[in-house]
């Protein structure tokens, strides 16, 4: 089912939480909130819409860390019903696509819905203080590998870094609908 992400709900508080990636390793949001801001990503392997973009978004969430800002990504679908979702495609997905962020699993699907994350993917974009500013779509390609396109999320977290807070007209994320129990 196709769903857009709703408007963002500039100054709500983000909850911390602490989740594992496929190897183990341990991570917490408000560790992860850093001096200019955090994006967090409610991503999955089998959707279309994530598979589309996954190579932007792995080339624009590098541009991001190198410009000081920390990167999450969680998947909270449920993958004994998705299993191309499991946490060993985790990280074949992650492979494939030279992600240099944690992809962190949410198998109790706790966080996907503390956040009201509704579709993946969907990204949430924090100031330092841990505020959402951003809840928006990565950029105006869509489905289509195009080198000409704005990157509106990578433009967000930077006013979000500089300003601390996000653009006021923001577009949203559309794609599939997350798997819930």
């Amino acid at each position: 089912m196709l769903l857009d992400t709703p408007i963002c709900n500039h100054g709500w508080k983000a909850p911390d939480f602490t989740l594992q990636d496929p190897d183990g390793h341990s991570f917490s949001m408000r560790d992860q909130l850093g001096d200019k801001g955090l994006l967090i990503a409610f991503i999955c392997n089998h959707c279309p819409y994530v598979q589309a973009i996954a190579d932007r978004l792995a080339s624009d969430t590098d541009q991001l860390i190198q410009e000081g800002f920390n990167v999450l990504a969680v998947m909270s679908n449920d993958y004994a019903y998705v299993p191309m979702d499991s946490p060993e495609n985790m990280k074949k997905f992650a492979a494939q696509h030279h992600f240099s962020f944690p992809y962190l699993i949410d198998k109790d699907q706790t966080v996907g819905k503390a956040y009201g994350a509704v579709c993946t993917p969907d990204f949430f974009g924090f100031n330092k203080l841990g505020e959402l500013q951003y809840r928006g779509r990565l950029d105006d390609a869509r489905m289509e590998n195009t080198t000409e396109r704005t990157p509106e999320l990578v433009n967000a977290m930077r006013l979000i870094g500089e300003t601390g807070a996000g653009p006021k007209n923001q577009n949203p994320s559309m794609g599939c609908s997350i798997k819930w129990r």
